[in-house]
Protein backbone atom coordinates (compact mmCIF):
# COMPACT_ATOMS: atom_id res chain seq x y z
CA UNK A 1 0.00 0.00 0.00
CA UNK A 2 1.24 3.72 -0.94
CA UNK A 3 2.05 5.78 2.06
CA UNK A 4 0.39 8.57 2.46
CA UNK A 5 1.80 12.37 3.66
CA UNK A 6 -1.34 12.03 6.11
CA UNK A 7 0.36 8.53 7.16
CA UNK A 8 3.17 10.22 7.64
CA UNK A 9 1.81 12.80 10.49
CA UNK A 10 -0.05 10.69 12.26
CA UNK A 11 2.80 8.36 12.77
CA UNK A 12 5.21 11.60 13.55
CA UNK A 13 2.90 13.08 16.08
CA UNK A 14 4.27 14.74 18.34
CA UNK A 15 6.91 15.66 16.82
CA UNK A 16 8.96 15.40 14.01
CA UNK A 17 12.81 16.48 14.61
CA UNK A 18 14.33 18.40 11.95
CA UNK A 19 17.68 17.02 11.27
CA UNK A 20 20.78 19.40 10.44
CA UNK A 21 23.75 17.11 9.81
CA UNK A 22 26.75 17.67 9.47
CA UNK A 23 28.67 14.76 9.38
CA UNK A 24 27.63 11.35 7.99
CA UNK A 25 29.32 9.15 10.60
CA UNK A 26 27.15 10.66 13.14
CA UNK A 27 24.06 10.66 11.28
CA UNK A 28 22.77 6.63 12.35
CA UNK A 29 23.90 7.26 16.36
CA UNK A 30 21.51 10.25 16.20
CA UNK A 31 18.73 8.35 14.56
CA UNK A 32 18.59 5.78 17.12
CA UNK A 33 18.94 8.30 19.94
CA UNK A 34 15.89 10.07 18.34
CA UNK A 35 14.14 6.34 18.05
CA UNK A 36 15.04 5.53 21.92
CA UNK A 37 13.36 8.70 23.28
CA UNK A 38 10.04 7.63 21.06
CA UNK A 39 10.17 9.43 17.80
CA UNK A 40 9.43 7.14 14.71
CA UNK A 41 9.60 10.22 11.75
CA UNK A 42 12.60 11.98 10.95
CA UNK A 43 13.03 14.77 8.68
CA UNK A 44 16.91 15.23 6.96
CA UNK A 45 17.45 18.57 5.89
CA UNK A 46 19.21 18.99 2.87
CA UNK A 47 20.72 22.24 4.06
CA UNK A 48 24.37 20.80 3.95
CA UNK A 49 26.44 18.61 1.42
CA UNK A 50 26.22 15.57 3.61
CA UNK A 51 22.44 15.69 3.67
CA UNK A 52 21.73 12.95 1.47
CA UNK A 53 24.60 10.29 2.09
CA UNK A 54 23.45 10.82 6.07
CA UNK A 55 19.69 10.20 5.02
CA UNK A 56 21.04 6.90 2.94
CA UNK A 57 23.26 5.97 5.72
CA UNK A 58 19.88 5.99 8.31
CA UNK A 59 17.69 4.40 5.71
CA UNK A 60 20.17 1.35 5.23
CA UNK A 61 21.13 1.04 9.24
CA UNK A 62 17.41 1.42 10.65
CA UNK A 63 14.89 0.79 7.88
CA UNK A 64 12.18 0.88 11.10
CA UNK A 65 12.59 4.63 11.41
CA UNK A 66 9.84 6.74 8.71
CA UNK A 67 12.63 8.73 6.73
CA UNK A 68 12.02 11.71 4.83
CA UNK A 69 13.95 14.68 3.20
CA UNK A 70 13.10 18.56 4.32
CA UNK A 71 14.33 22.07 2.93
CA UNK A 72 13.30 20.62 -1.03
CA UNK A 73 13.79 23.94 -2.91
CA UNK A 74 14.56 22.88 -6.63
CA UNK A 75 12.43 19.91 -8.27
CA UNK A 76 15.68 17.81 -8.82
CA UNK A 77 16.36 17.23 -5.58
CA UNK A 78 12.94 15.10 -5.07
CA UNK A 79 14.60 12.47 -7.27
CA UNK A 80 17.63 12.57 -5.49
CA UNK A 81 16.22 12.52 -2.30
CA UNK A 82 13.94 8.82 -3.20
CA UNK A 83 17.18 7.50 -4.80
CA UNK A 84 18.47 8.35 -1.04
CA UNK A 85 16.01 6.44 0.40
CA UNK A 86 13.70 9.09 1.72
CA UNK A 87 10.15 7.87 2.13
CA UNK A 88 8.15 11.62 1.84
CA UNK A 89 9.77 14.51 1.30
CA UNK A 90 9.00 18.43 2.56
CA UNK A 91 9.44 21.96 0.88
CA UNK A 92 9.23 24.91 2.95
CA UNK A 93 7.28 26.80 0.35
CA UNK A 94 5.00 25.44 -2.75
CA UNK A 95 5.01 26.04 -5.92
CA UNK A 96 3.90 24.05 -8.85
CA UNK A 97 7.03 22.92 -10.30
CA UNK A 98 7.47 21.56 -6.95
CA UNK A 99 4.14 19.64 -6.79
CA UNK A 100 5.12 18.32 -10.38
CA UNK A 101 8.09 17.50 -9.26
CA UNK A 102 6.86 14.96 -6.32
CA UNK A 103 4.36 13.04 -8.40
CA UNK A 104 7.60 12.36 -10.75
CA UNK A 105 9.23 11.21 -7.86
CA UNK A 106 6.16 9.06 -6.56
CA UNK A 107 6.84 10.74 -3.03
CA UNK A 108 4.30 11.44 -0.26
CA UNK A 109 4.75 15.39 0.05
CA UNK A 110 4.52 18.13 2.78
CA UNK A 111 4.66 21.55 1.03
CA UNK A 112 5.07 24.88 2.94
CA UNK A 113 2.55 27.56 3.19
CA UNK A 114 2.66 30.34 5.13
CA UNK A 115 -0.75 32.69 3.80
CA UNK A 116 -4.30 31.80 3.38
CA UNK A 117 -3.44 32.27 -0.46
CA UNK A 118 -0.73 29.76 -0.32
CA UNK A 119 -3.05 27.22 1.17
CA UNK A 120 -5.49 28.06 -1.52
CA UNK A 121 -3.25 26.95 -3.61
CA UNK A 122 -1.88 23.83 -2.45
CA UNK A 123 -5.85 22.91 -1.83
CA UNK A 124 -5.89 23.10 -5.70
CA UNK A 125 -3.52 20.58 -6.42
CA UNK A 126 -5.47 18.18 -4.02
CA UNK A 127 -2.94 18.71 -0.94
CA UNK A 128 -5.16 18.82 2.30
CA UNK A 129 -1.64 18.17 5.16
CA UNK A 130 0.27 21.30 5.00
CA UNK A 131 4.06 22.58 6.93
CA UNK A 132 2.72 25.90 8.32
CA UNK A 133 6.42 27.82 8.36
CA UNK A 134 7.42 30.03 9.61
CA UNK A 135 5.58 29.23 12.80
CA UNK A 136 6.05 31.10 16.38
CA UNK A 137 3.92 30.77 19.42
CA UNK A 138 1.54 33.90 19.34
CA UNK A 139 0.97 34.70 15.66
CA UNK A 140 1.10 31.19 14.61
CA UNK A 141 -1.07 29.55 17.05
CA UNK A 142 -3.57 32.70 16.36
CA UNK A 143 -3.62 32.14 12.53
CA UNK A 144 -4.21 28.34 12.50
CA UNK A 145 -6.92 28.70 14.60
CA UNK A 146 -8.21 31.26 12.05
CA UNK A 147 -7.51 28.76 9.33
CA UNK A 148 -9.61 26.48 11.38
CA UNK A 149 -13.36 27.85 9.70
CA UNK A 150 -12.57 28.75 5.75
CA UNK A 151 -10.24 25.56 5.99
CA UNK A 152 -11.85 23.28 7.15
CA UNK A 153 -10.33 19.28 7.35
CA UNK A 154 -7.04 21.24 6.23
CA UNK A 155 -4.52 19.75 8.54
CA UNK A 156 -1.00 21.15 9.58
CA UNK A 157 2.22 20.40 10.81
CA UNK A 158 3.74 23.88 12.29
CA UNK A 159 7.92 24.05 12.06
CA UNK A 160 10.22 27.00 12.40
CA UNK A 161 10.12 28.04 15.33
CA UNK A 162 8.55 25.23 17.75
CA UNK A 163 10.07 24.21 21.08
CA UNK A 164 9.64 22.41 24.19
CA UNK A 165 7.81 25.79 25.77
CA UNK A 166 5.38 26.15 22.82
CA UNK A 167 4.79 22.85 21.93
CA UNK A 168 1.74 21.84 23.34
CA UNK A 169 0.03 25.44 22.28
CA UNK A 170 0.27 23.97 18.79
CA UNK A 171 -0.71 20.28 19.68
CA UNK A 172 -3.87 21.29 21.50
CA UNK A 173 -5.52 22.81 17.67
CA UNK A 174 -8.08 20.58 16.31
CA UNK A 175 -6.37 21.24 12.63
CA UNK A 176 -2.40 20.26 13.91
CA UNK A 177 -0.82 17.17 13.07
CA UNK A 178 1.98 17.29 14.72
CA UNK A 179 4.87 19.96 14.99
CA UNK A 180 8.06 19.76 13.55
CA UNK A 181 11.48 21.10 14.90
CA UNK A 182 15.26 21.33 15.50
CA UNK A 183 14.78 21.55 19.43
CA UNK A 184 15.03 17.81 19.89
CA UNK A 185 18.48 17.47 18.28
CA UNK A 186 19.86 20.81 18.45
CA UNK A 187 23.29 20.68 16.44
CA UNK A 188 25.41 21.52 19.29
CA UNK A 189 24.28 18.70 21.11
CA UNK A 190 24.43 16.24 17.86
CA UNK A 191 28.41 17.82 17.39
CA UNK A 192 28.93 16.49 21.25
CA UNK A 193 27.60 13.35 20.17
CA UNK A 194 25.19 13.96 23.40
CA UNK A 195 22.90 10.43 22.26
CA UNK A 196 21.27 11.02 26.00
CA UNK A 197 20.63 14.06 26.32
CA UNK A 198 19.05 14.23 22.72
CA UNK A 199 17.20 10.94 23.74
CA UNK A 200 15.68 12.69 27.23
CA UNK A 201 15.01 15.80 25.07
CA UNK A 202 12.67 13.66 22.72
CA UNK A 203 11.43 11.41 25.82
CA UNK A 204 10.56 14.61 26.89
CA UNK A 205 8.65 16.11 24.10
CA UNK A 206 6.80 12.82 23.98
CA UNK A 207 5.34 12.72 27.40
CA UNK A 208 4.48 16.41 27.23
CA UNK A 209 2.21 15.23 24.68
CA UNK A 210 0.57 12.34 26.42
CA UNK A 211 -0.29 14.73 29.30
CA UNK A 212 -2.14 16.37 26.09
CA UNK A 213 -3.88 13.01 25.32
CA UNK A 214 -5.07 12.39 28.69
CA UNK A 215 -6.26 16.00 29.30
CA UNK A 216 -8.71 15.39 26.62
Amino acid sequence: MTLTIEEVLRQARPVMPVLVIEEVGLAVDLARALQAGGLRVLEVTLRTPQALDALAAIRREVPELLLGAGTLIHAEQFIEARQAGAQFVVSPGFTERLARAAVDANLPYLPGVMTPSEVLLAVEHGYRSLKLFPADETASVKMLKSFKGPFTGIRFCPTGGVTADNLLGFLRLPNVACVGGTWVAPSSLIRARAWDQITQLAVEACSLAASLELQS
